[in-house]
């Protein structure tokens, strides 16, 4: 069963630039983005994404933009020099007061001389007001099912972002059991708005050997879960992803209709 991703009725490539970038945690940088096209954004909420296209400090001089949701056919014109970086980023916060929106992006593969290798983690870092992008709606997939009486979130590092949007934007009678690995106890977070009776169970990784969404697939596993029917959202490194869905379904029993999953990345495989 694939990913039930629901996409925008209406959507286009939209120009932006950069407008401010603050590092909010050992591992996260959070990037505000905005532009007159944000007019033409429909919010969705919950864990709304977008594909990010940007020039990776790495690969020096301009790159092509694209501006359609044509953005293959265009690229694919492109010599290999100017095509830009792609990634997928969940719209952390909404700003429509400035035209504007956050997204949190997730450092990784930094050595210890501080240069990382992961492009996304390059172009945040370097990322100053002005910088141009261009960004196109993915939708989302969250979508808890009518007869649910709580929510089980569960991701890494990855799915912070969606997992903090979920929560802000649930209905009051929705609490939430999470399960939410990060890097290190630095990037644990405190301010964070909830249902009333949700709780998060934080899975720092204290072992920067082993491999993301590990500590999150077992502690699920292990976990006891409160009674009543329950919608699942997980999201993060795939195997974890897609290992979780398998669990709930094989050991807990809870129908595929009521577990939504995204595999946003394979740990040891590069993105575009």
């Amino acid at each position: 069963m694939t990913p039930r991703i629901q996409r925008p009725s209406k959507r286009r490539m939209l120009s932006l630039t950069v407008q401010a970038g603050e590092q909010t945690s050992p591992h996260f940088m959070t990037v505000t983005l905005g532009g007159d096209d944000v007019r033409h954004l429909q919010q969705t909420g919950f864990d709304q994404a977008g594909r990010l296209f940007f020039a990776d400090p790495a690969d020096g001089g301009d790159v092509f933009l694209p501006s359609s949701e044509r953005w293959i056919l265009q690229l694919t014109l492109q010599g290999g020099k100017r095509r830009p970086r792609v990634r997928t980023y969940t719209m952390r916060r909404f700003r429509p007061e400035e035209s504007a929106f956050d997204i949190e992006v997730s450092l990784h593969e930094i050595g210890a001389s501080g240069q990382a290798s992961a492009p996304g983690t390059r172009w945040a870092l370097a990322a100053v007001p002005g910088t141009k992008v261009s960004f196109l709606d993915e939708g989302h997939s969250y979508a808890p099912s009518a007869s649910a009486t709580w929510q089980l979130l569960a991701g890494d590092e990855s799915a912070l972002p969606a997992i903090l949007a979920i929560l802000e934007t649930s209905p009051a009678d929705l609490p939430a059991t999470v399960f939410l690995e990060v890097p290190s106890p630095e990037d644990i977070r405190t301010d964070i708005t909830m249902p009333p009776g949700s709780s998060i169970n934080w899975l720092p990784r204290i072992d920067p050997g082993s491999k993301p969404g590990a500590l999150t697939l077992d502690a699920v596993k292990q976990a006891r879960l409160s009674d009543g029917p329950f919608y699942a959202w997980t999201a993060g490194e795939s195997s974890m992803a897609t290992g979780i869905r398998r669990h709930l379904v094989s050991e807990r029993h809870v129908p595929k209709s009521d577990i939504s999953f995204r595999g946003y990345f394979s740990h040891g495989r590069a993105g575009l």
